[in-house]
């Protein structure tokens, strides 16, 4: 078990040396994130926006149907009340109308909910009873850091693991270590924990810079978002172990990855959230695994959230994580024939 553990250790380190060693891929890891948050911060400063956001709980009635043929209005339904409040108070809702408690929610301080309040005055039928909900607006790049936290997790775990593992097969360096007293488990670990270790100290890096310069809220543990970056290195890590278990071409190896990144890019709220996409869509991208660890990051950092709160994705995450670790262990292959 020593023995194990020390061949662990030195091809860990070996690992993380010929990283550190490749200045561009060091330079790409650690300031591409950041110069994304600073680059989105800077573009979308301000309060304005494009159009009103009214958020609806349950289904809207027919006397609020006028409200659907308003072009400047965007109508959100939520089953969730208290994330649907959550929102008001972040400024991401401009208002949000109860019809069946006969009331709305509105953040005085939101400079848009007084237009959005009077435009549904004008179109209400029956008396509404105003409730308030102060709260803080949060920023794009604050909303975005966490995607943009979870993109590097994800093109550093693929490319780094598995991009990597292909190129060491083809170049015969795995039919070297084959040779050695290394076992397929033991170059697996070593792989993951290394790539986990960079991944997670680059996230650090980029949160603790985007928290001093831009100011990016922490409302909830950091320690909680320290385990969900860990987590989701782990799992994108696994992912990539398994694309490489067994693929010998480096061509087919990058198209792969990118047919899998790119998707999840888009449709795990990197960039935008996707409230308002048919309902088909947001099923789907709630499966993807990048997307329960932006959102497990978002509501640690921005909504206060705590373990019991994000325990459920953190479960989803690592269940993912193990199931691609025992594929890839599974059908890994040292040769490339």
């Amino acid at each position: 078990m020593r023995d194990s553990l020390r061949r662990i250790a030195a091809l860990f380190y070996a690992r993380n040396l010929e990283f550190v060693r490749d200045r561009a891929a060091l330079v790409w890891n650690m300031a591409v994130p950041l110069l994304l948050v600073l680059g989105f911060s800077l573009i979308f400063t301000g309060n304005q926006k494009p159009l009103l956001q009214l958020g609806v709980v349950g289904t809207l009635p027919a006397a609020y149907q006028a409200l659907e043929t308003i072009p400047q209005l965007k109508l959100i339904k939520y089953e969730d009340l208290a994330s649907a409040q959550l929102k008001v108070r972040h400024h991401q809702l401009d208002l949000l109308l109860n019809p069946a408690g006969g009331n709305y929610w509105v953040n005085p301080d939101s400079p848009s909910g007084g237009l959005a309040e009077y435009l549904l005055k004008q179109i209400s039928m029956a008396p509404l009873v105003r409730d308030i909900l102060p709260g803080k607006a949060i920023r794009y790049g604050d909303w975005l850091l966490p995607g943009v936290i979870g993109m590097n997790l994800m093109f550093s775990g693929l490319f780094g693991v598995g991009y990597v593992i292909v190129r060491y097969r083809k170049n015969g360096v795995l039919k070297r270590l084959r040779a050695t007293p290394l076992t397929a488990t033991e170059f697996l670990c070593a792989q993951l924990l290394s790539r986990v270790a960079i991944t997670l100290v680059v996230s650090l890096l980029v949160f603790l810079v985007a928290y001093w310069l831009l100011g990016t809220p922490l409302l909830g543990s950091g320690w909680l978002l320290l385990l969900i970056t860990l987590l989701g290195g782990a799992a994108m890590a696994s992912l990539g172990l398994l694309v490489a278990a067994r693929i010998q071409n480096e061509e087919l190896a990058s198209g792969l990855l990118n047919l899998i990144s790119l998707p999840m890019m888009f449709l795990s709220g990197v960039w935008f959230s996707l409230e308002g996409s048919p309902p088909w869509l947001q099923a789907v991208a709630a499966r993807l695994p990048l997307t329960q660890i932006i959102e497990a990051a978002r509501a640690v950092m921005l909504e206060g959230a705590g373990w019991q709160e994000v325990t459920g994705m953190l479960t989803q995450i690592g269940l993912f994580t193990l199931c691609c670790v025992t594929l890839g262990a599974a059908l890994f292959r040292w040769n490339a024939k």
